[in-house]
């Protein structure tokens, strides 16, 4: 993973436009809808941190990026609520919503935004880009585990096998050896990362058993919007602050960064979420640094190895494992 500052938008419509007493979907077409969710949803995460290592290398803030981004990643999802519900308002702040879900929905806007990518670019001041991206993406090991431990959720052997070789795979991928925790690297660094993975499969246990009033766009909003004015208050409040120029090439990043990448990854993780379950939608995000393997070696000329290939078969190996029945 790159030093990032944790869409098909027709088909997420399509899914989640015509209300449930007029149409029941089948089972296979909840399966496939998940797929094509978690598969789009992982290559536009993976874009993000191309976006985001060009526009860092050309002297953005990283939280001052972060908290852009999501912000105006935010507002361009309400078309999106507007499109699945007719009504935004009603959308955003459902009658039924009491004080209980607003708590819930604003912990997980504070987790999976800002504390997320807050912790993981805190991380990465401490050690190489490479091993924070390593550590946030065993989120689905601790998805897995403490869904296991504080719920009693199943844990087949094959699931723990495909997570443990999807952990290796993203290892492989990104090019992280035994040497990459050890050598010139803090320990402090360290947790923060696993801190940074820690939030977000949190907010990923909390949004799947929190059964919300709120639509998968309407959930993405608050998450985004939430997350968005808390780390724009840290970033303005310790002095930091926008560039003066941005080239429309950088305004062009920006927008891709914000909008495909923010609205469309985070809307359709809500999609594959409320279809597929916590424990298998979050095994899939073992695609994400895959896909940023692969679009680093076209769009930023980086070299693929022998072992990011090797990595790309096991994470394959892993999927198949996870999801086996």
């Amino acid at each position: 993973m790159t030093n990032l500052s944790p869409q098909i938008v027709s088909f997420a419509i399509a899914c989640n436009s015509e209300p449930m007493s007029r149409i029941q979907p089948s089972p296979a077409s909840s399966i496939d809808g998940f797929y094509i969710s978690i598969v789009v949803s992982t290559f536009l995460m993976g874009s993000s941190f191309i976006a985001g290592k060009i526009l860092l290398q050309q002297g953005f803030s990283p939280m001052i990026l972060v908290g852009w981004r999501f912000f105006v990643a935010a507002l361009a999802t309400l078309p999106l609520v507007f499109l699945h519900s007719r009504q935004l308002v009603a959308a955003l702040f459902p009658p039924q919503a009491g004080l209980r879900d607003a708590s819930l929905v604003i912990l997980i806007g504070l987790l999976q935004t800002a504390a997320v990518m807050g912790l993981l670019f805190w991380a990465m001041q401490h050690v190489s880009a490479s091993t924070a991206a390593i550590l946030l993406f065993t989120n689905p090991i601790w998805v897995v585990l403490f869904g296991r431990v504080f719920h009693g959720e199943p844990l087949r052997s094959a699931r723990l096998a495909g997570l443990l070789l999807g952990f290796a795979g993203v290892a492989l991928a990104l090019g992280i050896s035994p040497a990459a925790f050890s050598h010139e690297t803090s320990v402090t660094g360290e947790i923060i990362g696993l801190a940074s993975a820690l939030c977000w499969a949190i907010a990923t246990l909390v949004n799947k058993r929190a059964a919300l009033p709120f639509n998968s766009w309407a959930l993405s909003f608050w998450q985004m919007m939430i997350g968005a004015l808390a780390i724009l208050i840290l970033a303005y409040g310790n002095g930091l602050r926008w560039p003066d120029s941005v080239t429309a090439v950088q305004w062009g990043w920006f927008l891709w960064l914000a909008i495909p990448a923010s609205t469309g990854s985070f809307g359709l993780w809500f999609v594959a979420l409320s279809k597929g379950g916590a424990a298998r939608a979050s095994g899939f995000l073992f695609l994400a640094p895959l896909f940023t393997v692969v679009l680093a070696y076209f769009i930023l000329d980086s070299s693929v190895s022998w072992t990011q290939a090797a990595g790309g078969l096991l994470i394959c190996l892993a999927l198949w494992l996870i999801n086996r029945d």
